[in-house]
């Protein structure tokens, strides 16, 4: 059985190419959740904290998404 390599130090450089949300606040820019795209997932973080990285399938990102955009998360 394989396991999936764990990904956490490329995960805290900036080639993988993190995206900040649009709806980040002004200022230093620390105030929001970043995101990127993995093989088979996506991961998550905040810009204030980057250690913090939160990995999760493609269908979970969607689902959080769809909630967030129809302003359901309560």
């Amino acid at each position: 059985m394989s396991t999936a390599p764990d990904v956490t130090d490329e995960l805290m450089t900036e080639p993988i190419g993190w995206r900040k949300s649009s709806f980040s606040g002004g200022g230093d820019g620390n105030e929001c959740v970043e995101a990127t795209g993995l093989p088979g997932g996506a991961a998550l973080r905040e810009s204030d904290a980057p250690e913090a990285v939160v990995r999760t399938s493609r269908a979970a990102f969607r689902a959080l998404l769809r909630v967030l955009k129809a302003d359901r998360l309560t």
